[in-house]
């Protein structure tokens, strides 16, 4: 009998340390599942939808997605090379296409500072008139540079010499000569206006607020008539877009007529030696117009 309940015990006393872990499992188990169904309660109290599990998206979809993200401009050459490299059978499009890829490149790039530049010189527009509002506040023309550049969203006009310039005005330093360098960025000219304003504000006691407006009014006029004159010269852009294409139109008319110009370009001498010269003579004719637009815009 004795003996029956040392066994009894021993094996209630080995058993206790597994009853112990499966409690605590069990609990650990508990708690998870709880704490997950309170939040899936939570997002459908505040949601008030129900969760759904994100869908993985297509391959395409993501690879469209990267397109987009990674995929430069000026690709789209030689994207269309090879669809028309496809279509007429020949590598002659393709190393258009690639030979055409910088000078895209360096187009869109161009376009790309022209915008910059216009961009710059808005925002020194812009300067000039806060600061003139700063000044006839009643603030010192330091604390009034300051506090107008603060005010700008984003672009100050001043770029990297922002930091220059701000620390002239504040500690009492060479400000025009920091303005004039500030002005070396393209569409910065405005910023020696405003340079010499400063420097016969400082020397002779003169308005800095009447000098700033008569500079701002300028320099509104100054990019009021290139905007004038940019909307005069899109007739004539427009006008060698149009010349430009009228090639491409007139294959496309072919094609559509079953003469299959393509064949006639790409495989017989007599068009390839056509397609090279029609298209030094339209690239000469693009230059050309473009130089003349650019020209009329500088002057």
């Amino acid at each position: 009998m004795d003996a029956a309940v040392v066994v009894a015990g021993a094996g209630v006393t080995s058993a206790g340390p597994v009853y112990a872990a499966a409690v605590c499992a069990g609990a650990a188990a508990w708690l998870t599942v709880g704490q997950d169904r309170g939040v899936r309660r939570a997002r459908l109290l505040l949601a008030g939808a129900t969760v759904h599990e994100p869908a993985a998206a297509p391959p395409w979809e993501r690879w469209l997605a990267w397109l987009r993200v990674r995929a430069r401009p000026e690709w789209w050459c030689l994207a269309v090379a090879l669809m028309v490299a496809a279509m007429g059978r020949s590598v002659v499009p393709l190393v258009l296409g690639a030979l055409g890829m910088p000078l895209m490149g360096r187009a869109l790039r161009g376009r790309e500072r022209r915008r910059a530049r216009e961009a710059r010189a808005d925002a020194v527009i812009a300067l000039c008139g806060a600061l003139a509002a700063e000044v006839r506040a009643g603030r010192q023309p330091g604390v009034a540079l300051q506090t107008a550049v603060g005010c700008a969203e984003g672009e100050s006009g001043l770029g990297e010499a922002e930091t220059a310039v701000l620390a002239a005005a504040r500690f009492g330093g060479d400000v025009p000569g920091a303005l004039r360098d500030a002005a070396r960025e393209p569409g910065a000219d405005g910023l020696l206006g405003l340079a010499a304003c400063w420097r016969v504000a400082v020397d002779s006691g003169g308005g800095l607020a009447a000098g700033l407006a008569r500079l701002e009014s300028a320099l509104r006029s100054e990019r009021d008539q290139r905007a004038d004159l940019r909307v005069r010269l899109s007739t004539a852009r427009s006008t060698a877009v149009l010349l430009a294409g009228l090639p491409v139109v007139g294959v496309l008319m072919g094609t559509g007529l079953g003469a299959d110009p393509l064949r006639v370009l790409l495989h017989t001498p007599a068009g390839l030696g056509c397609l090279l010269i029609g298209g030094s003579l339209e690239g000469l004719g693009l230059w050309w117009a473009v130089r003349i637009m650019r020209r009329a815009e500088r002057r």
